[in-house]
């Protein structure tokens, strides 16, 4: 299969550009998976041009063992690369017990970057986020944990995930008076889940922060995986997976496969097609997208052949997915 020729963006105001594409590391990285394929995942998203790669300190399962078997990953097989990759972890959910493991927190922060760094043989993430708002925890001190690392020179930019556009702007707010800019916003975006039109766009370009939107794909469901059902081994099958699959109901595979059917009038597989669409808006930096097989990046690559859509075409989608309740997360 041919590799398609990557496409990059740069990231709001800033000078850092990020593949169109990148990989998470989410699921299908941990100790409970098969290390051998999650190694190929990885050389094969990288000789496609995808140089972003996105952890958290929680990714798993166990926590921790996704950025440990990464950073196995990079001593091994891309050492002599990492001048050319972006590299990003995150932290704000329960990651150790006791009241120091889970919030947003100065401590929480920085022991838990310490920790990452350390799982991936590395001195400095390129990117570190807030993984979620903490309501218990001042935002001034969240944010003021961020800017220590990027003084501290263990992140080199610092970005948000899953933020209301209120608090936004004011995290964008409190950091850019410490002198480090907020990079780039990573929220839930795909064709079922539409949150972010409603003020989130419109405040990432008004503070001029990138947006790397995370389940494009929904999990997989805009693929074409689930069109005759739950297939073995997938996210909705496995015990610890993250897909709810009582909500791959009849209706949504429904409009899936509907979607399907406009996507091979695009000459795109779905993927490519859910991909692209979530990149139409200008303000998007890139997509983040998982995967259990090489031969998926290889596919999600692919969608950078078409990202452009007549208006005709998003109506249509429009009309597919209006009504759609999808609750499987």
């Amino acid at each position: 299969m041919e590799t398609p020729k990557m496409q990059y963006r740069y990231t709001g105001n800033s000078g850092l550009q990020l593949p169109v594409i990148s990989l998470g590391l989410w699921n299908n990285f941990g100790h409970k998976d098969d290390f051998k394929i999650a190694r190929q995942i990885v050389q094969t998203a990288f000789d496609c041009g995808i140089t972003h790669f996105d952890l958290a300190n929680n990714y798993g399962p166990p926590a921790g063992s996704a950025e440990e078997n990464f950073g196995k990953m990079l001593k091994s097989d891309l050492a002599g690369h990492r001048d050319e990759m972006v590299i990003s972890s995150k932290a704000g959910y329960g990651m150790w017990d006791g009241p120091y493991g889970d919030g947003g927190s100065r401590k929480y922060l920085i022991a838990s970057c310490d920790q990452s760094l350390q799982r991936m043989g590395l001195e400095y993430v390129d990117i570190f986020y807030h993984h979620r708002m903490d309501d218990k925890t001042p935002l001034e001190e969240s944010m003021g944990a961020l800017a220590t690392l990027v003084k501290s020179g263990k992140a080199l930019y610092v970005g948000i995930s899953s933020y209301s556009p209120e608090k936004t702007a004011q995290a964008a707010a409190i950091l850019k008076e410490l002198g480090t800019p907020c990079l780039i916003h990573q929220p839930n975006y795909n064709m079922f889940n539409r949150g972010i039109e409603d003020g989130l766009l419109a405040t990432l370009e008004e503070n001029g922060i990138g947006c790397i939107a995370f389940c494009p794909l929904a999990q997989g469901l805009l693929t074409s995986k689930y069109l005759g059902g739950i297939p073995e081994g997938s996210r909705a099958d496995k015990p610890h997976g993250t897909l709810n699959a009582k909500g791959v109901t009849e209706e949504v595979v429904g409009k899936v496969r509907n979607l399907n059917e406009l996507a091979k009038t695009r000459e795109q597989t779905l993927a490519q097609m859910a991909l692209a669409w979530v990149l139409r808006h200008p303000g998007m930096t890139s997509a983040l997208i998982g995967a259990s097989k090489p031969e998926q990046i290889v596919d999600c690559a692919g969608a950078v052949n078409n990202l452009d859509f007549s208006a005709e075409e998003l109506k249509k989608i429009d009309e597919i997915i209006e009504g759609a309740t999808f609750t499987g997360w």
